[in-house]
């Protein structure tokens, strides 16, 4: 590979994926390891927190809080009274990400390297790229998954996740001048996996988040009654509304690279941690060191044609 004074500008896009986004902690770790220090990293949904943590040189406090993430931790980030426009406790979550990830008063411009996130206007659909303000309020907006977080007001706009519009923005890196772009591609083998059975060994430390889900399955069940005619029972609402999103997020993300194609796609093998399995940090991570590994040659070609 070029040396560092020679290398060409390179972008990285941390694609959207819930829990799955652990994983690009990994992949960061790994691409350090291989000699690779993006110029211009850019993230949406879970990609903007962890790109906001390597942005400003805050990974290893981040890391550091995942991997201590279990069960009844996830729970606890959960309102279970049913307001009507979300579950999660936003005021609690932005706390922990200013401890761990940024700042509260943290300004893009004051990272350490080039950075931007994605959101999306919940009026216009329009895209809406962060590249100044406030660091935490661009995670924030770029991660409030409708339904599960309240809309992020930000200059007379009320925004949600930059996964409706751009799941994995590689024309943000792009157009902050990336030369070479590696995408990290979450959702790549997510299609139907909320609808197969829960793992029969993850049985480690239940309680909580179990008795979230099952409040949320009863929840749904009590909208689709058996019909009485069948013994088949459709979805519960909280898989319809996960299997939704994951084929969402697939189908558009296909679209946006085949539109503005990165020159290296890292997709790790996630789909088997579901959508709110925040605690299974440490599997993540390492599929993705793993999935860099298995790519090395395809990356180092990637870097040296520039």
């Amino acid at each position: 590979m070029k040396s560092e004074a020679d290398s060409p500008r390179i972008g990285l896009a941390l694609g959207g994926g819930a829990a799955r986004g652990w994983a690009h902690i990994g992949i960061l770790r790994a691409l350090e390891e291989m000699g690779v220090r993006p110029h211009v990293v850019t993230g949406c949904s879970i990609g903007a927190i962890v790109g906001a943590a390597h942005a400003a040189e805050n990974l290893d406090s981040l890391e550091s809080w995942v991997r201590s993430l279990r069960k009844r931790d996830v729970a606890g980030f959960f309102d279970i009274g049913w307001r009507l426009n979300s579950l999660v406790d936003s005021q609690r979550l932005r706390a922990f990400l200013a401890e761990y990830v940024v700042p509260e008063s943290l300004e893009i411009d004051q990272l350490k390297r080039r950075y931007a996130s994605v959101a999306t206007d919940l009026v216009s659909g329009r895209e809406v790229w962060f590249t100044e303000g406030r660091v935490l309020d661009s995670v924030m907006a770029s991660i409030a998954l409708p339904g599960l977080f309240v809309p992020v007001r930000h200059q007379q706009r009320w925004l949600v996740d930059g996964g409706l519009v751009n799941p994995v923005p590689v024309s943000l890196c792009h157009a902050l001048g990336a030369e070479v772009v590696v995408a990290v591609n979450l959702n790549g083998d997510i299609v139907g996996r909320h609808l197969e059975k829960k793992r029969a060994d993850d049985k480690e430390e239940g309680g909580a988040l179990d008795s979230l889900l099952e409040t949320l399955r009863g929840y749904s069940s009590s909208l689709f009654p058996d019909s009485g005619n069948s013994k088949e029972t459709p979805p519960g609402l909280f898989d319809i509304i996960a299997s939704s999103i994951n084929i969402m997020q697939d189908r558009i993300t296909r679209s946006r690279m085949a539109g503005d194609p990165p020159d290296v796609v890292v997709a790790p093998r996630l789909g088997h941690i579901g959508l709110l399995e925040f605690h299974r940090a440490e599997e993540a991570m390492e599929e993705g060191r793993r999935c860099v590994e298995r790519l090395r040659p395809v990356i180092e070609y990637a870097l040296d044609q520039e």
